[in-house]
Formats: C-alpha cells, structure tokens, sequence
C-alpha cells in the first residue's frame, strides 16, 4: 500500500524561500505537501526528477480569465506556464455584479481594454448571476485545471450601482458610494479575493468612451476601500498612468491609510515619462517606510504589441487603402498586398487617426521589431523596423509591409509599448529589484488579438537566469521566490509558494537546462470560433495541483483539480 499520493524524487528543490537549491524528494498526500527532503515509503504516483528543478506552483496575480473562467476549464496559457493559481478581476474590468439590461455594457467594457471580441463574450457567457456571489458560484460549477481568485472589478460596481450615471464617470453621490462600500463588503465575505480599479486613459470601452472608473473622486475610491476594511479583509488593485505624478500616488497612498489593507499599482517605464517609474519606486519606499503595505506591479519584458494581417492590429489599419479591404478574408487582403499597384497606393497615403495610441501603433518603428522563433524579448536598437529598413534603403513602412505579407501572411512584428523607452531591460530589473514591487501584470486571459505575454513566468527563468547577455541577470531561487512565495504573499494566499510540509501540493517540475519559449501562435478555439494567441514551451516536464499532475511534457493530464479560492488564506 502506497505511502503518499504522489512523490517527486530526485530533483533540485528550490523551496520558493530564496535560499539556495538542494537535492531531495517532495512527497504529497490529500492535496498538501507532508515531506521535503529524503522522503522514504512509496507514492502511488511517482515522478522522477534526476537533473530536473522542481519549485512551488507559480502564482500569477495580474490575469483577466473573467470570462474564459465561467466556460472553459483550462486557464491557458498560464496553465502551460507552471502557473497553478491565477488571479483574476484586474484593471476594473469584469462581470459582476450585474444587472440583465448591463450585459452588453460590461461585454464592450471587457472587448475595449481587455481586446475580447463581443461574439466570444456574448456566446461564452452564460450569465446565470447578478451578485458577486452568484457569480463565484457560477465559476465554481465548471471544473477547472488550476486554481484561480477573483477581484470585485470598479467598473461592474459602479455600473451596478448608478447605471447610466456610472458608466458616464459622473460623481458618485454619498449615497452611491455608501451602497459600493456596501457591496464591496459583501463581495469580500462572499470570497472576493479584492478590489480593482482603472485611472489610465490607455483603458477605452469598445465604443471609444473612458472607462467607469475612470477619474473616480478620491472619496469614492476610499469610500469602497471602507467596505473591505468593514469587511476585514480583501486586497486592493489599481492601473493608472500617475496624472499629476505625486498627488495621484497620494490618493492611493490614502486608500491604504483608511483601509490599512494592503494595495497594488501597475508599473511599467513609459517612453512618454521615462523617469516616472523612479519617482513611484520612491514614493513606494516612503509609504512602507511609514508603515503601509504598497507594492508595485512591475513585469520582467517589455510590454509588447504583435501587429499583423491575422491580428487585431497592423501599421496600416488607419490607411485609406487598407479601409478598402479591411473586411476581406486574409487571403483576399494578402493578394491586395503583395499587387505592386495596390502596395504603390498604400505606401504613399499617410495614415490618419485622431486616437493616440493608435498614432503610435502606426509609427512606432523605432521600437517595432521582427520577434524571432525563439523570440527575443530584449533586441538591441540596432534590429528595429526603422534601422534595418534605413540599412536596406527602404522606408519603414516597406520594410513592415514587407514582415506582415511574407510567408502566409500570418507573421507578426513586435512593438515594444513599454519598459523599453531605453533600448534595453535594465528599467525591468531595476523594478523587479526593488523592495516593494512584485512580479505581476501577464494579462493572461486577455487582449487576445494583440498581447501574449501570459508567458512571463516562463521568459523570467529563461531570460532573467540564464540567457541574458545585455546586463546582469538574477539568482534562479531569486527568480522562482520572486513568481512564487513573492506573489501569493502580495494577495495573501499563504498557503501556497512554498515547498514546505502543511503547504498546498502546487508544483512545477522543469528541465530548466532545455526550457525553450517558443513564438506565439494563433488559434481559433474560443466560442463563436474566436480567435486568440498562444504560446508554448517545451521543458515543462510536469505541472502539479494539489498532488495531481495537470500537464505532463506541455499536455493536458486530463486531471482538473483546480478550485476557486475564496478570500484570503492563512499559512501553513
């Protein structure tokens, strides 16, 4: 008779603590770590790990499976990513609570930020919830293969509440504000794991407009930061671009000083203040100095768009030209492409868009790049659209035009939007260094047609330990403490990032040596035949949730022991 229910053995062991790596077995019984070390009896499952790493589960705080969750019993891509437990309900954005006449409105707030198609939401989503409640409930009926945590979104809040009124970024009365701490308490003591909200002008509706919670007074933002103090728990998430640089740090500083719980900031170096993110880092120091919980969400790569034919974006969709046969299938558009009439035509229009951001998408060659297979996610200067079509003699414009239509059109080019102002990632590993930031913001789940950076997880232990040539790199058990033990402490899920008996059974088993990041790819999987990126990797020889394996050598198990977590957990 077995022993354990599984044992890894053999294998390096980094515990997620930071301290160095050892040799050993981790065994597992009813879903909890119960031996680290030389672990002897037998399990019914074995894995052996000889020359292999083996770590906590990862634990990736920033997603948006909001929807993907309700309809879908695989998180992918986090899932194939080593994460085992995935947060959820960031930005502000998401479904609940709701009324029925709101669908729509949190369907086109969900499609404009977040870049899930209306047909995919309006196919996938059951809607069988109005409370907050309700629809924990609803996610908690569909089996899934990792576990997950929500957060009580700004924007579904405020609609809920002021309707019309709320979705206009009009003032909330004392009285709106009263019912949203309200509700913000009960979603808290239901099992909302937080609270989110959007300030950044980057977030639009599908129609264009800001976002509901977009330019909230301080004291409705601290208002429904009372509801979780009432409630005494829950974590606090917020996205801004710092308008006003310090007086917007200090209305965030004041929702942790009435709340006291704790609250986290998106932070990425910008091109258009690229010495932002040093004030916020000081600011950050100061406010814990002074004794509150602040962090920093920061990524290890720039954020980048992929543009092309087969995507939501390219550098011609504001061309009259392009307009002409925009709606054409990918084939049709290809040939128009590659016509030497049509091209001349193209390339000689200048492109016109009143949206910033889309301006510059559309002229961003300086920092467009080819991304490569393995892609590279820091590339020198020197490799842009704009240098190398400068060293061909061409324009920018025909060189891009040149990527997007070569092969079967499904290429893509990379835009590095942010953390990359500099030409290098030496900004990121001054983030991630930092004391008071945590590894966040993969938006897995989201902006399906342009963004695949659900692969953090994996990039940071290739890039940030191993492969690095253009700076200094960081400690392996660094690395895994920091997407690990650092994470699920930022929301206080700490039963888990750690190998340590009493823990949950979340592990990663990993051929670091041989892990390879491969280029991301389009498929059409999601209701309503949607489409959406991916991203694979080979080394992953197994990912474990509570002691059963659910992907062995990057496939599905078939096993789904993931649960939704409700709130807070206590240590082992």
């Amino acid at each position: 008779m077995s022993t354990h229910d599984l044992i890894v053995r053999n294998g390096t062991i980094f515990d997620g603590t930071g301290a160095p790596p050892f040799e050993g077995d981790v065994a597992v019984s009813r879903g909890r770590i119960v031996a680290v070390g030389q672990v002897s009896g037998s399990g019914t499952e074995e894995i052996d790990a000889k020359g292999k790493i083996v770590t906590p589960g990862f634990v990736d705080i920033h997603t948006h499976y909001d929807g993907q969750a309700t309809w879908d019993s695989r998180l992918s891509p986090s899932s194939i990513h080593g994460v085992t437990t995935a947060v959820f309900g960031n930005c502000g954005i998401g479904f609940a609570p709701v009324k029925p006449e709101d669908h729509d409105r949190l369907i086109s707030l969900m499609e404009g930020v977040e870049d899930i198609p209306h047909p995919v939401l309006a196919e996938g989503l059951k809607w069988n919830w109005e409370s907050f409640g309700d629809y924990l409930n609803a996610m908690e009926d569909v089996p899934h293969d990792i576990d997950f945590a929500a957060q009580l979104p700004h924007g579904a809040l405020r609609v809920y509440v002021m309707g019309e009124r709320g979705a206009k970024q009009e003032p909330a009365t004392d009285q709106d504000i009263f019912r949203m701490a309200a509700l913000a308490r009960e979603a808290m003591r239901d099992g909302a794991l937080g609270f989110s909200t959007s300030r950044t002008l980057n977030h639009k509706t599908a129609d264009g407009n800001n976002t509901p919670s977009y330019g909230a007074a301080e004291k409705e933002l601290v208002g429904i930061a009372m509801g979780l103090k009432q409630a005494g728990m829950g974590v606090l998430q917020v996205v801004t671009d710092f308008p006003g640089g310090e007086a917007e740090f200090n209305v965030l500083r004041r929702m942790a000083e009435a709340s006291g719980r704790p609250l986290s900031v998106s932070l990425a170096q910008s091109p258009l203040a690229p010495g932002l993110y040093k004030d916020v880092l000081g600011w950050l120091k100061q406010a814990n100095d002074d004794g509150l919980e602040m962090r920093a969400q920061v990524a290890g790569r720039p954020v980048g768009l992929l543009l092309g034919l087969a995507l939501t974006l390219n550098p011609f969709i504001a061309h009259t030209a392009y307009k002409e046969i925009a709606d054409k299938s990918l084939e049709e558009r290809l040939a128009a492409l590659r016509d030497p009439w049509f091209r001349a035509k193209l390339l000689a229009e200048t492109p016109r868009a009143d949206h910033p951001f889309v301006k510059s998408v559309l002229r961003g060659f300086g920092a467009m790049f080819e991304l490569g297979d393995p892609p590279n996610y820091e590339p020198l200067p020197e490799h842009s659209v704009a240098a190398r079509a400068a060293a061909r003699g061409v324009s920018p414009e025909e060189y891009a035009l040149d990527v997007i239509t070569a092969g079967d059109g499904r290429g893509a080019l990379y835009l590095t939007f942010l953390n990359y102002a500099d030409g290098s990632l030496d900004p990121s590993f001054e983030m991630m260094n930092h004391p008071n930031t945590v590894l966040g913001l993969s938006d897995g789940g989201a902006h399906l047609g342009t963004i695949c950076d659900g692969s953090f997880p994996t990039s940071n232990l290739i890039h940030w330990t191993r492969d690095r040539t253009r700076g200094p790199k960081m400690k392996l058990e660094t690395m895994i403490a920091k997407q690990t033990r650092g994470t699920a402490e930022a929301v206080g899920l700490l039963d888990r990032g750690l190998l340590k008996p009493g823990c949950k059974g979340d592990i990663n088993v990993i051929d670091y040596d041989n892990l390879r990041l491969h280029a991301p790819t389009i498929l059409y999987d999601l209701p309503s035949g949607g489409r959406r990126l991916m991203q694979y990797a080979d080394g992953y020889t197994a990912t474990i949730v509570s002691g059963r394996p659910v992907y062995r050598d990057g496939q599905p198990t078939g096993a789904l022991p993931g649960r939704l977590v409700r709130g807070a957990r206590d240590a082992a």
